[in-house]
């Protein structure tokens, strides 16, 4: 099964940092996601100097997309890049995974660039300068996005340009291929929570999100009762709650997975990498406590250090385990 994924092309920057008091001189939000111009951008060069930040490829639907592809499974992307330095290592490192790159290439502008802020627990908090990623239009999404994949995994930052969002939801639909979501942050939820409501009911197979999320979702106060609220939104609804591991919906049945004890280095990329090794195992027509298992097992690797570039001993070791599991 070929799985495509749709979103923001963005290449990480990772910089950790001592404590939050940095964030509120910032006016970033804890744990959030915050789009920033190209001038605000520029002026976390002070940061940057004295944080030393590491680069990586990223971007939430471009994190699943490499972890299904370090999985094993066939795996393709659609997003924009710029003809510039980031753009071309982006392209290659999807390549050098395996992962068909159906990327748009703008004339002008910047590959997007997402700084990664993280605290000593391993929080992070993201502030976005989108670049030429925000480029990505309704026009660019076409059934030749999806031909060859059964399923399609978007995230939800794209819900920043409506029509983009909705035109993916249509397309995947009417080319017959199932759709996953994740939601991504809950501030943009919130800001968009009517917009999201009416978008699952189009057809949304498979929902990811995270507490925060969930409660934004639904305006609920509970995390059982926005749970239930969510199932009722989607046939297979997962909800990530962090250390306390996830809990998994579909058709009726509930599957509580705990999370791996493992020492958290950073949580960038986590829920991207739960989200990977739970659609592997639906690629595979895995249980649903087969899929939370691979979701967890591919959080817990990643999650261990800075970033969302795994070695090729660790996805050995991965795929080992999944061998195991799917059995």
């Amino acid at each position: 099964m070929k799985i495509v994924g749709v979103g923001n092309v963005l290449v990480d920057e990772l910089m950790r940092i001592p404590s939050a008091n940095l964030l509120k001189e910032l006016g970033l939000p804890v744990g959030g996601m915050t789009l920033i111009d190209e001038q605000t951008y520029g002026s976390l060069s002070c940061i940057r100097e004295h944080f030393m930040p590491e680069m990586a490829t990223g971007g939430s639907a471009g994190n699943t997309i490499k972890a299904l592809a370090g999985c094993g499974a066939d795996t393709a992307f659609v997003g924009c890049v710029a003809q510039d330095v980031a753009g071309k290592v982006y392209a290659d490192h999807m390549r050098q995974m395996g992962i068909e790159g159906r990327l748009v290439e703008a004339a002008e502008g910047h590959t997007g660039i997402c700084s990664s802020l993280i605290l000593p627990d391993g929080e992070r908090t993201f502030a976005t300068y989108l670049g030429v990623a925000a480029d990505l239009s309704a026009g660019d999404i076409r059934p030749e996005c999806f031909e060859g994949c059964r399923m399609a995994h978007v995230e939800g930052y794209l819900v920043q340009d409506h029509a983009l969002i909705e035109r993916v939801v249509d397309v995947a639909r009417e080319c017959g291929v199932s759709l996953s979501m994740d939601m991504a942050s809950y501030n943009i939820v919130e800001e968009n929570r009517t917009f999201l409501t009416r978008l699952l009911e189009r057809g949304v197979d498979i929902v990811f999100a995270n507490e925060q999320e969930s409660l934004a979702l639904t305006d609920d106060k509970d995390l059982e009762l926005s749970l239930r609220h969510l199932a009722g939104m989607a046939p297979t609804v997962v909800q990530k709650r962090g250390s306390a591991g996830s809990v998994a919906v579909r058709d009726g049945e509930r599957v509580e997975m705990p999370a791996e004890r493992v020492i958290v280095v950073d949580t960038t990329g986590a829920g991207d990498f739960y989200a990977g090794g739970f659609l592997y195992g639906v690629s595979r027509g895995a249980s649903l406590w087969q899929c939370a298992r691979a979701g967890a097992l591919l959080g817990s690797y990643v999650i261990q250090h800075v970033g969302c570039v795994l070695t090729g001993a660790q996805w050995n070791e991965i795929r080992l385990k999944l061998a195991g599991i799917m059995c």
